[in-house]
């Protein structure tokens, strides 16, 4: 069955390769969209005709007279999988229009075609997204759920990891043919599980079976953001999460997303089993961090040659010597900026107290800023 909605896409690209009016009826014999929208709910018994015998039905000036609310032209029947769903009709001379009958009867089965098979995908990529999301999220399985799972063909009795993938600056949502073909690309067999998530993400479940190791999925993941940059434009950044049993997979989605948090900071690709001190620093609130940073390292914040001294001094594991060098400063005048940064701050990178705060401080104000201009 036709709905009016594709008949009257049919109707207009039709329409655009033959200058007639044109007719769909459903399988009632009744018009559902029409170049004369007039005739639109109107009885059409010649193409109730051809519906029925499955045959092309040639209407003449004379059947004009005998047929209720037919014109002169041809009918044909629509075929989807071996069934008659409709009729399309070219309103004419049949002598004019019956040479253009076939060609206009293939087009529209293919739009049919096309567009049952974006529904079957919007619809399985919908139904995944959900599932995904629900198992995620679930304490228990119920029968609903393993039920769900096998229509989708999902084994959820193997070990698995996650990793989610976000695009960096999409400013339009990619089209169905662009999903396509990056779930293609990135899905290497059955056993994985690929999922959109939103419009500018991607959720990967690993099948442990084979124990994949970190080498083989960095390498996969780094080959399909190249290919994401060169069909594209787009760039992208990874979580990736550690295997879990399938009935904890939520541990591993929440390390991932973790770890994208993380990677928002890189622009790289970050793995959880990497994560030492930035595991704490993401069960911190953002406003938390912003009051311990006015706190802390707030009066260096207009001290710019102070607060590079102090990142400079971090950065190289507070050597005094090294952080001299890099900054191209004497020693003497290192001290005299250290010995600001403590009047200024109250802490001194000399006690190891203040030493650690100071650079909590630094840690959440890069954060504060490469997020900022990420977003």
């Amino acid at each position: 069955m036709i709905l009016p909605e594709l008949a009257e896409k049919i109707v207009k690209e039709v329409q655009k390769l033959i200058g007639e009016d044109i007719i769909v009826v459903n399988t009632e014999g009744y018009i559902i969209a029409s170049t004369d929208f007039d005739r639109v709910g109107s009885f059409h018994e010649g193409a109730l005709i051809a519906l029925q015998q499955k045959r092309k039905m040639i209407i003449t000036h004379e059947d004009q007279l005998k047929l209720t609310g037919v014109k002169a032209g041809i009918n044909l029947p629509i075929f989807f999988q071996h069934d008659v769903i409709g009729v399309i009709g070219i309103t004419g001379e049949p002598n004019k229009v019956t040479p253009f009958g076939e060609v206009i009867r293939k087009m529209t089965e293919l739009l049919i075609s096309e567009n049952y098979y974006a529904e079957q995908f919007e619809w399985h990529t919908r139904a995944l997204e959900s599932f995904i999301m629900d198992w995620v999220q679930a304490k228990e399985w119920n029968y609903s759920f393993l039920d769900r799972a096998k229509l989708l063909s999902i084994d959820i009795t193997v070990k698995r990891l996650v990793v989610i993938i976000e695009f960096i600056g999409l400013n339009v949502p990619l089209s169905r043919d662009s999903w396509t073909m990056i779930f293609n690309r990135f899905q290497q067999n059955a056993k994985e599980v690929v999922a959109r998530s939103g419009n500018d993400r991607i959720v990967l479940l690993i099948n442990c079976s084979n124990r994949p190791t970190r080498e083989s999925i960095e390498r996969r993941l780094q080959h399909f953001f190249q290919f994401l940059t060169n069909k594209f434009g787009i760039q992208a950044i990874a979580g990736v999460g550690q295997a879990t049993d399938s009935q904890e997979i939520s541990d591993s989605y929440r390390q991932a997303e973790r770890s994208l948090n993380i990677a928002k900071l890189n622009t790289s690709i970050i793995f959880d089993e990497d994560l030492t001190l930035e595991m704490i620093s993401e069960e911190i609130n953002p406003k938390t961090k912003a009051d311990f940073i006015t706190r802390t390292i707030g009066p260096l914040l207009k001290e710019t040659e102070l607060l590079e001294t102090i990142k400079e001094l971090f950065k190289q594991n507070h050597s005094l010597k090294n952080t001299s060098n890099t900054l191209h400063i004497h020693i003497n005048t290192l001290h005299y900026r250290l010995k600001k940064v403590e009047e200024l701050t109250q802490l001194t990178p000399n006690n190891i107290h203040d030493l650690v705060t100071l650079y909590l401080g630094i840690l959440f104000l890069d954060e504060q800023t490469k997020i900022k201009k990420y977003y």
